[in-house]
């Protein structure tokens, strides 16, 4: 492993090591992947990462299916915060117990692993590392794969919400008004800027106020891993996250923003707060404020 400079390199696990730890009584691991691809003018076709998860997975590894266990029940929002009662059953009927320790990854850039990481932190628990480099990096490097599932016992997992680190857009609105939060916009500059739509946002732009970091920008495109502190700091300071005393992270729907939240939290940051309805839900409530780089 080369080290990177993080505050926080504890998070993560590389792919070497977590191939040493394979087999441990107290290591669970997490296949949460979702498969979301773009449909022309906006919104996106989305479908369960499982089947690929039963063609090919990290051996010991579970599945956890973000469109059926993981999201709380909504209207209108996809993937938003589960009650802490059902988080915590779906991760018990897993075979994952508080006592365990658990290895996060999905595929591409991660996001799902990290949107994961950041509830299993809002639900009180510590013990998770993120899988740097993510299956890709994994499948890359030729490392242990099958297609057998582990039988795991029903465990016991207590989910305690912690507050004010996965918001709603009433917290969000009251730290516009404030005037004293770095909100980031995680989505690419086309989509911050108005210049392409996205119809399942409603409007062209972003949140007023709000800076961007595309999500995929801290990725380094070599091996999928993590950008280094040093890159990480840069485009952060260069955006301003560290000239407030808050940080909130947004993007569509609360994903690839955890991204962004994640990588702060790398570099020491453990005071960021995730926007979890996102654009989906602030871009068609045409009372909220909304910006393009235009002034539109």
């Amino acid at each position: 492993m080369t080290d990177k400079g993080y505050v926080n390199p504890q998070l993560l696990v590389e792919t070497d090591t977590l191939e040493v730890e394979l087999g441990a009584n107290d290591l669970r691991i997490i296949d949460c992947n979702v498969v979301m691809g773009a449909k022309p003018g906006g919104g996106y076709d989305i479908r369960s990462g499982r089947e690929d998860y039963d063609a090919d997975h990290i051996p010991g590894a579970v599945f956890l299916d973000f469109l059926s266990e993981l999201s709380g029940e909504h209207p209108s929002l996809k993937f938003m915060m589960p009650a802490a009662e059902d988080f915590g059953h779906a991760i018990g009927n897993a075979g994952i117990g508080n006592d365990h320790r658990i290895v996060l990854y999905s595929r591409g850039a991660n996001f799902w692993a990290t949107r994961l990481f950041l509830m299993f932190r809002a639900f009180g628990f510590n013990k998770c590392r993120v899988l740097n480099g993510a299956w890709d990096k994994w499948a890359a490097e030729h490392r242990p794969t099958t297609i057998e599932t582990p039988n795991l016992p029903i465990a016991e997992f207590t989910a305690n919400l912690q507050p004010g680190q996965i918001i709603g857009k009433d917290e969000v609105l009251a730290a516009v008004q404030r005037k004293d939060t770095c909100l980031i916009n995680a989505l690419s500059p086309e989509i911050f800027s108005g210049e392409a739509v996205n119809a399942a946002y409603g409007r062209p732009g972003h949140i007023s106020g709000s800076v961007n970091l595309y999500a995929y920008d801290l990725i380094d495109k070599s091996d999928n891993t993590f950008a280094d502190a040093t890159a990480l700091n840069e485009k952060f300071q260069a955006v301003g996250a560290f000239n407030q005393e808050n940080i909130i992270t947004y993007c569509g729907g609360g994903i690839s923003a955890t991204t962004d939240s994640f990588a702060l939290m790398l570099l020491g940051r453990d005071d960021v707060a995730l926007y979890d309805g996102s654009m989906t839900e602030w871009g068609p409530d045409e009372s909220l404020p909304m910006s393009t780089l235009a002034g539109k």
